[in-house]
């Protein structure tokens, strides 16, 4: 059926405007690394290091799929970070980014929240 995420039919999933993959929502390795095979381009790359590197900074990490992107979070079900695909970067948001030091530069509409645009 178009227009379906990932799962729904076993089909390849379809990316959203600006190029953010549509996956089903999950909890788990499994769709987060659905996300990870459908990224376009040069960003799939991107998203693979990044897991790599919050996997290797924070052990047992937990991840999930939610409204369309990886999150990231500890085992007492507090997410930390997210990502998201867009048409020419993806913007890393880091949950409690205000509290880092030093502070991610971008803003969000949360007041804790900071964001990171990798291009």
């Amino acid at each position: 059926m178009a227009g379906r995420s990932v799962g729904a039919r076993g089909g390849r999933p379809r990316l959203l405007s600006g190029g953010n993959p549509q996956i089903a929502n999950g909890f788990g390795d499994a769709p987060v690394e659905a996300y990870f095979s459908a990224m376009p381009g040069w960003k799939q790359d991107v998203g693979r290091r990044l897991d790599a590197l919050i996997g290797s900074a924070r052990p047992g990490v937990r991840r999930a799929v939610k409204w369309n992107s990886p999150f990231y979070g500890a085992k007492d079900e507090t997410w930390f970070l997210s990502f998201h695909c867009y048409s020419q970067y993806i913007k890393v948001a880091f949950f409690e980014g205000a509290s880092l030091s030093p502070m991610p530069p971008g803003l969000s509409k949360q007041k804790c929240v900071r964001c990171l645009d990798l291009r």
